[in-house]
């Protein structure tokens, strides 16, 4: 289970994060909903001790998150960062493979399971020879995937991860990334600011507000049953968009 307890971040005195309980059962997407600066990737980079609360405290499966723990726990989760990140000097291959050598694994083994996560990820494994720059946006998706996955984390924190594609891209990754969840069963927190995405993909959604949480429960809930104004009015604008009701 990844979890904050009462933990908070400013930034200069502006508050990123007010005090915030948050519990992510094991198994379970939980989906991080709300405009840009309202808190979502804060709380990503909380989970996994890139930076480290104010107040409160984080915990991973019970266990205090430190900064001197930090990089041992860190490697039980993966972590898609927005657009990917890969590093432009080295190849996909290279890339997905950086932290598992860092580690010590041979060769063998890790050709072994990048071959694996090529399948499950449906990447071309000739790929894996090409430098980020000669790949497709969804290509390159793919592989920052791949990278999350290749130490078998406990868990996935993804943050935007399909939001810099176009719509055909993005929608056909969606149904892919959603396969890809269910059939590892693993706990998983998206960070979106796309409500249809929410949607898609949570077993539970919290939509935060200028560093709070306003509402968290199920999407139909969010919908149906908004608890302020705001939430009201982010359900609608995100209809509107999408040129529902006109």
């Amino acid at each position: 289970m990844l979890e904050l307890r009462g933990a908070s971040k400013s930034y200069e005195g502006a508050v990123a994060l007010a005090p915030t309980d948050l519990a992510v059962p094991e198994g379970r997407t939980l989906v991080l909903l709300g405009p840009s600066g309202c808190g979502k990737s804060t709380i990503l980079r909380l989970l996994t001790g890139l930076v480290s609360p104010d107040a409160g405290e984080v915990r991973i499966d019970g266990e205090l998150l430190t900064a001197e723990n930090a990089p041992e726990l860190r490697r039980r989760l993966g972590y898609v960062i927005q657009e990917g990140g890969l590093f432009p000097h080295l190849t996909a291959g290279e890339n997905a493979g950086l932290l598992a050598r860092w580690l010590g694994w041979g060769e063998e083994r890790l050709r072994g399971r990048l071959e694996e996560l090529c399948a499950l990820t449906r990447l071309e494994p000739a790929l894996l020879e090409r430098y980020p720059s000669e790949l497709s946006g969804g290509q390159r998706q793919r592989v920052a995937l791949l990278r999350a996955l290749v130490l078998d984390p406990e868990a996935l924190l993804l943050d935007e991860p399909l939001g810099a594609l176009d719509p055909l891209v993005r929608a056909e990754l969606q149904v892919e990334l959603r396969e890809i969840v269910r059939r590892l069963g693993k706990t998983v927190v998206l960070v979106t600011h796309d409500l249809a995405e929410a949607a898609w993909f949570a077993d539970e959604v919290v939509l935060l507000e200028a560093g709070r949480v306003v509402q968290r429960g199920a999407y139909r809930e969010l919908v149906e049953s908004p608890a302020t104004g705001f939430v009201r009015r982010f359900v609608e604008a995100q209809r509107l968009g999408r040129g529902e009701g006109a």
